[in-house]
């Protein structure tokens, strides 16, 4: 039987002390729960994953492509990547990752999703800082091959526009940083967006400055931890079409 609790990682970084843990909760039945703090705060745990699969699932069902090239921004536990896997349309995937510790964690099997990201040959991690990357679409996400567009970026970094990790993304979520985004994708491309806060009009607005058509979703998750529901929004947001 594992221990209760065990830190499995601990590392110091430009934006905190990172932290995984692994912790077993004995009022859940025991079950083993892997969690990622920065500082106090708590940025992702296992218990709770289901936007994170919904923010791929969302984004990549909007896509009208059959062989789709996707960019997933923050790797974290890898839901949102192992999510992206799983669309059978899916042809290759890359993963922009800021924090060299978190890619270090799939790749040496300290996560559970590890081993499904690393074993396939569809999936590679790109470490760079997905802000500065998606403000140059001449370089690109993809350092291979510069100025690569895709047919889908699916983005789960900040708690959300307004709830940031860093006050240096805050362009990214203004018209023309979003702009800068939409040149990556190919028409009628999809950029979705995974944010812990009720729906934004203000932000809505500002996507529907650029793309097409706007959607923000809500998606309930149970919170066992709480006893009731969990919401967060997903935003997908579609590129004109050629």
């Amino acid at each position: 039987m594992s221990k209760l609790f065990e830190e499995l990682d601990y590392r110091k970084t430009p934006l905190g002390d990172l932290i995984l843990q692994r912790r077993r909760f004995l009022q859940l039945d025991g079950v083993e729960v892997y969690e990622v703090k920065l500082g106090d705060a708590f940025l992702m745990s296992s218990l709770f994953h289901e936007v994170e699969v919904a923010l791929s699932k969302l984004g990549l069902a909007a896509l009208a492509a059959k062989d789709t090239d996707v960019v997933v921004g923050g790797l974290g536990l890898g839901y949102t990547a192992v999510a992206a896997l799983e669309d059978p349309a899916l042809r290759s995937l890359v993963v922009v990752e800021a924090l060299d510790a978190v890619i270090e964690w799939h790749q040496q099997g300290l996560v559970p999703l590890g081993p499904a990201l690393t074993g396939d040959p569809r999936c590679r991690f790109v470490h760079g800082d997905f802000f500065v990357l998606a403000a140059d679409p001449e370089r690109g996400f993809d350092p291979a091959n510069p100025g690569r567009k895709f047919h889908a970026v699916l983005l789960d970094i900040d708690h959300s526009p307004r709830n940031l990790l860093h006050a240096s993304s805050a362009a990214f979520y203004q018209p023309a940083g979003l702009a800068k985004l939409a040149a990556h994708l190919h028409p009628g491309g999809v950029f979705a967006l995974w944010s812990d806060d009720p729906p934004d009009e203000a932000f809505v607005e500002a996507l529907r400055g650029v793309f097409e058509s706007v959607e923000a979703e809500v998606v309930s998750f149970t919170n066992p931890l709480l006893g009731r529901d969990s919401a967060s929004t997903v935003y997908v947001a579609r590129k004109a079409a050629a």
